[in-house]
């Protein structure tokens, strides 16, 4: 069995009826020369079967730990049962970005069963040039961008390479825990953590005084968490999700990057600010201060880990108060300077230290009781919104001869903070992916215009060399 710390079991805390904790991967795959209705959803359960050896959180289940003692187990589901995960949809005519999205909003709408492995994959055709696209709903306890970047590499080959004619190896799961065995284990770490209570104060105090050294000889330059105005987007979550896409060149962003002497999540943020200072203008929602975005960060490289969380938390301001397309992207780059510094000095492994003593009962119970009584619609958010961006395949992959097309991703949305635009590259696209409630952005799609438009105004603005990748 394997204990999940505290941040992977920190999203099952805090998932409700409105808060779904679980991520999506949407991947467009084509199969070369095929003929209409090449895919068979019988292949598909017979392809992933083959591969579940590559993919051991799959075939994990939670474990309770008895009085909650301490953080749920992961061990085998020795009842797995492959066909339990897997549904198959066919997309309403046209079958495009938009049709596919409405099946994507759908499967993003309705959590997981605990009772079983944390995921399931839908099988969408039905879609224009014979595409067939597959939505990977993980819960974000299983893993972090990272992580899925490894499962999904786990999987996938390199275009050009064969595939193996090995069979799979055989599975034999473990024998579920005991109640008394998962009690031993609980008094342990419970134990180890105790014992270690001491020294994580002391980092913390030590950690948090030159912080605050840091903040005041900056003169209170940098985002601050909760100093948020409020948007259409930061309200109490409802059930429902609305999901879209978007994509810009790599080449561009480069360009970008090399022109302005900053970094690629810069470029990436500063059109975020663009297009959330058109779309809240439009909405007619004040655009005078500076938005706060939390920026998660990896704690460490993959290195072929396949499941778990190693991410923290930058905050990062987005000035959308700023007119100007070239001005908004260096304020964003001296304020990542900032974020990047405090980060660094208060530890990027601080949050995932403190979070393997949160109490899960007493955490779960606030939860619950926020989303149940609306109370983000009454207080101020601790950031307006996620912009989230991992680094993807450079090279095409496919599996024998389907072709990966296309690959987005996108994270949860949160109590208060009620959009997410999380960003993966593949080769020479930044592939976008956008998640809201409907009540709060009917209008999604306007915001992908809007992402559009911001980047070629900031390419207008800064310039840079052409013709170079």
């Amino acid at each position: 069995m394997i204990r999940l710390s505290g941040l992977d079991a920190g999203f099952l805390y805090a998932e409700t009826k409105s808060l779904h904790m679980h991520t999506l991967k949407v991947a467009v795959v084509e199969r070369a020369n095929a003929q209409p209705g090449w895919f068979s959803f019988d292949e598909l359960g017979a392809v992933l079967g083959a591969n579940l050896h590559k993919l051991p959180p799959f075939r994990r289940r939670l474990a309770r730990v008895p009085f909650g003692l301490d953080h749920p187990r992961w061990v085998d589901d020795d009842a797995f049962d492959l066909s339990r995960h897997l549904r198959h949809v066919t997309a309403r005519a046209p079958g495009g970005a938009v049709e596919l999205c409405e099946i994507v909003s759908e499967v993003a709408g309705q959590q997981l069963d605990r009772r079983l492995p944390l995921w399931q994959i839908t099988a969408v055709d039905g879609l224009a040039c014979g595409r067939v696209a597959f939505i990977a709903k993980l819960h974000h306890s299983m893993a972090d961008g990272v992580a899925a970047n490894e499962l999904l590499m786990n999987v996938l080959d390199l275009e050009g390479s064969a595939p193996s004619d090995e069979a799979p190896p055989a599975w034999e799961p473990e024998a579920p825990p005991t109640d008394g065995a998962l009690l031993r284990d609980a008094v342990r770490e419970v134990g180890a953590r105790a014992l270690s209570l001491p020294r994580l104060l002391q980092r913390t105090t030590r950690n948090a005084l030159a912080l605050g050294a840091l903040v005041r000889g900056r003169g209170g330059e940098g985002a601050v968490p909760f100093r948020t105005p409020k948007t259409p987007f930061n309200a109490a979550l409802t059930p429902r999700r609305t999901f879209a896409t978007a994509e810009l060149s790599m080449d561009a962003l480069r360009r970008l990057r090399r022109a302005a002497d900053v970094s690629l999540n810069d470029v990436f943020l500063a059109i975020v600010a663009g297009a959330l200072r058109s779309y809240l203008s439009r909405r007619k929602a004040p655009i005078d201060r500076p938005l706060v975005a939390g920026v998660p960060a990896s704690t460490e490289s993959a290195d072929g880990r396949l499941f778990g969380n190693r991410v923290s938390n930058l905050f990062a301001s987005l000035p959308i108060h700023e007119p100007d397309p070239a001005r908004r992207l260096r304020l964003i780059h001296d304020g990542m300077v900032v974020a990047k510094e405090r980060h660094a000095v208060m530890g990027p492994d601080m949050l995932a230290s403190w979070a393997e003593y949160a109490p899960g009962g007493p955490y779960g119970a606030v939860m619950r009781a926020w989303s149940r009584l609306g109370v983000a619609d009454r207080v101020a958010a601790p950031i307006n919104l996620v912009v989230s961006s991992v680094p993807g395949p450079k090279s095409p992959l496919s599996l024998g001869d389907v072709r990966l097309v296309s690959i987005h991703s996108i994270g949860p949305i949160l109590e208060g903070i009620g959009l997410n635009l999380t960003a993966w590259s593949y080769v020479d696209k930044l592939l976008i992916g956008l998640m809201a409630c409907p009540e709060h952005v009917p209008d999604l799609w306007r915001l992908v215009d809007d992402l559009g438009e911001s980047a070629r105004a900031l390419e207008a603005a800064v310039g840079g060399p052409r013709g170079q990748g």
